[in-house]
């Protein structure tokens, strides 16, 4: 086994897509304003209001930082700001491709708990490595939908 990654990428988003990054932190903004309304001047709970944002940006947390990801011969390696996440191919049973990256699934068909229990990657800006990264998983995992 080596100990080199077959594949080495990296993903961030916000950087790579100014236009709907943006649009994002208009949201962000709107809503926090929004949120402050009902919460600290409709129910004067401030906590609430916290809460919420944290909730918010929290769950957006992987689209504003950089992402570096390395396939292995037998796993997956991703790199977030704080953490590494490892996940085996044994582990997913297809896998699927939008425009912006790619799902592993850990069923046999794609289903709504992808979200939750699989694996997303993220292509880079150029998408330099979508061709070698199917066919490694099309060998890895082997269906593809």
């Amino acid at each position: 086994m080596s100990p080199d990654p077959i594949l080495k990428w990296k993903s961030f988003p916000f950087a790579d897509r100014p236009l709907a990054s943006l649009f994002l932190m208009c949201f962000i903004f709107l809503l926090s304003i929004l949120l402050w309304q009902i919460a600290v001047v409709n129910w004067s709970s401030p906590p609430f209001f916290y809460l919420g944002m944290l909730l918010m940006i929290v769950n957006l947390f992987p689209y504003f930082i950089l992402t570096q990801y390395m396939m292995f011969e037998d796993r997956i390696e991703i790199y977030y700001l704080f953490f590494k996440v490892t996940r085996y191919y044994s582990d997913f049973g297809c896998f699927y491709q939008d425009k912006h990256g790619v799902m592993l699934s850990t069923f046999k068909m794609p289903r709504r708990l992808d979200t939750f229990r699989g694996q997303s990657l993220r292509f880079s800006k150029t998408k330099e490595e979508k061709t070698k990264l199917v066919e490694i998983l099309k060998d890895k995992i082997g269906k593809k939908y």
